[in-house]
């Protein structure tokens, strides 16, 4: 019931104009934001508590870790880290043109939709040293010394050996030894990863549409990235969704999908995704249809129409099926505000 009255009044203050004044997380400019948290998570010796003003930063030589609880974590432009519970890493450098992650215990998985041209993502794991630079979904068990492919490829150098791993191949991150495993095989952590990836998705479609409403430059998004003003920042960007109450990606390119499938939209095509087919109509001599028109499509309080499109075209993937237990529906009943402990739930 509260989350339902949360819902309604962001909508209702939307509605009368007042959106600039609504509190909304600061997000920077580096790698390292905890954009959600569930448990008992620390930065450094502080807990990381839900926010809707403020999003905690790993900032760099400073050590994330979990006890009973999970971390979400933004890296480079499109790719987000998840770690598991009763693990940790440590932030080395967090600038998007050198991000260097040393993960030190447990579980984490790494999501990347897209890789940015000056970004550049590295991982190290014990003796390994891997470097991110396509698109693709990896798992770390840095207690076991293992490293997943599961969409993608990696670069991994091991005492001075390089080696490419690519999807269904894991390697030793500490003999470099490469093997294949079984995709299907996940667990609770690699499902609260997907329905996490799941909602983050979801929420892009109204904020892309809330950065196209904003009037800026048609089919020039990327050349309106201004340091203020309602066109800052319009795409390859984080940005929070008020409706969902977390942040999303939004790219500039088309035809953006993560390693799940889920479609990740540009203020440039989103219309596509709340378009309405013209309905019939009799005209005397028979039945005709008025134009579609985008102008006419209105939000709801989830943010979205009930109309948005969801195909994933021809994208395909091991992992990206969704069990029939998740749904849009369900998913946005419990997206959390910030950090708040309820959006996603852990995996069965």
């Amino acid at each position: 019931m509260k989350l339902v009255w949360k819902l309604s009044l962001s909508v209702a203050v939307l509605a009368l104009g007042a959106f600039p004044a609504l509190a909304q997380p600061v997000i920077s400019a580096k790698s390292g934001v905890v954009s959600y948290v569930i448990g008992k998570v620390m930065v450094g010796d502080q807990v990381v508590k839900p926010s809707e003003t403020k999003l905690t930063e790993v900032k760099e030589n400073a050590v994330l870790r979990t006890e009973e609880g999970r971390a979400e974590v933004l890296l480079t432009l499109g790719a987000i880290l998840r770690t598991g519970d009763n693990a940790s890493f440590k932030m080395l450098t967090n600038r998007l043109i050198d991000t260097r992650v040393e993960l030190l215990t447990g579980t984490h998985i790494v999501e990347v939709a897209e890789v940015q041209k000056d970004n550049n993502l590295t991982l190290v794991v014990k003796d390994a040293t891997v470097v991110i630079t396509k698109r693709g979904l990896y798992r770390f068990d840095v207690d076991q010394s293992r490293i997943k492919v599961f969409e993608g490829v990696l670069g991994v150098t091991v005492n001075g050996q390089s080696t490419l791993v690519g999807a269904g191949k894991m390697v030793d991150s500490t003999t470099a030894s490469v093997e294949k495993f079984d995709k299907e095989a996940t667990d609770a952590m690699d499902h609260w990863a997907q329905r996490r990836a799941e909602l983050v998705a979801m929420a892009n479609a109204s904020s892309a549409k809330q950065v196209h409403d904003y009037g800026c430059t048609p089919n020039n998004f990327a050349s309106t990235n201004r340091t203020s003003g309602p066109c800052s920042n319009s795409c390859n960007t984080w940005r929070y969704n008020p409706w969902y109450g977390l942040v999303t990606y939004i790219p500039c390119g088309a035809n953006i999908y993560s390693p799940y499938g889920y479609r990740y939209w540009s203020p440039d095509n989103v219309m596509r995704a709340y378009y309405v087919p013209p309905s019939p109509s009799y005209n005397g001599g028979g039945f005709g249809g008025n134009p579609g028109s985008y102008s006419g499509m209105s939000q709801t309080s989830s943010g979205y129409s009930g109309a948005m499109a969801t195909s994933t075209g021809s994208v395909s993937s091991s992992t990206a099926a969704v069990s029939s237990g998740t749904s849009t529906s369900s998913s946005a009943g419990t997206a959390s505000s910030g950090q708040g402990a309820s959006g996603g739930g852990r995996g069965k």
